[in-house]
């Protein structure tokens, strides 16, 4: 997830919040970053729309408010150490294990989950389990909320001519109850044109700083339609 290591604790009308500023820095790889100009308010919108965006469809999310143009106000919550990768076509991985076509549709989406940010990060469910790092039925209900939202977005940006081929989703816990907190940003959020002949770029390989902002640009145009 693309945020600062500023988040300031809020507490406001018997809660607690936490305001979550972006920056303008985008990381190519672990030992790689680039600095781009109104990066941070842009991602910030672009989360701030589709977290309101889902709430109409009954997700659950900590999302409070959008509070200036790059930080946003979340209701504090307990996050869970993993993602969750939907995959709705093959990546290069799957591609290469099932002997598939990189980029090619799937007949039902996948759901990996991930700990760490090393190359290898991908573990299963008795993993979490085993290592107490969430019940049984918290990710039950994680997996479930997961199916809900991929099926929204991706039923939103085929209504675009876009293929949203894969998002990693971020889950915190208050109280008793499972939130989404993040992320739709151009680390997490990959989607393709329809239309196969439209030169574009690949979201896998965000290499430069031109295509970054580029690729920021279109998910912060989507955002920006009302």
């Amino acid at each position: 997830m693309i945020r600062t290591t500023k988040l300031t604790d809020i507490p406001f009308d018997g809660a607690n919040y936490q305001l979550i500023e972006f920056e303008d820095i985008f990381y190519i790889s672990t030992q790689k970053k680039v600095k781009i100009k109104d990066f941070g308010k842009k991602v910030a919108s672009t989360n701030a729309f589709f977290f309101d965006y889902l709430k109409e469809y009954h997700i659950p999310t900590s999302f409070h408010l959008k509070d200036s143009d790059n930080s946003l106000k979340f209701q504090s919550s307990k996050e869970y150490p993993f993602r969750i990768k939907i995959l709705n076509c093959a990546d290069k991985r799957n591609a290469k294990i099932f002997k598939l076509k990189e980029g090619s549709e799937l007949n039902l989406p996948i759901q990996e989950f991930h700990f760490g940010y090393e190359k290898e990060s991908v573990v299963c469910e008795s993993h979490l389990i085993s290592f107490d790092l969430c019940s049984v039925e918290d990710l039950k209900l994680i997996s479930r909320i997961c199916s809900k939202i991929n099926a929204v977005l991706k039923s939103f940006f085929e209504r675009r001519n876009e293929i949203m081929a894969e998002i990693s989703l971020y889950f915190g816990k208050i109280g008793d109850k499972v939130f989404l907190i993040g992320d739709f940003s151009p680390s997490s959020l990959k989607i393709f044109p329809k239309d196969e002949t439209t030169k574009w770029i690949n979201p896998y390989k965000l290499n430069k700083t031109s295509e970054v902002k580029k690729y920021t640009d279109h998910l912060f145009s989507i955002a920006s339609v009302k």
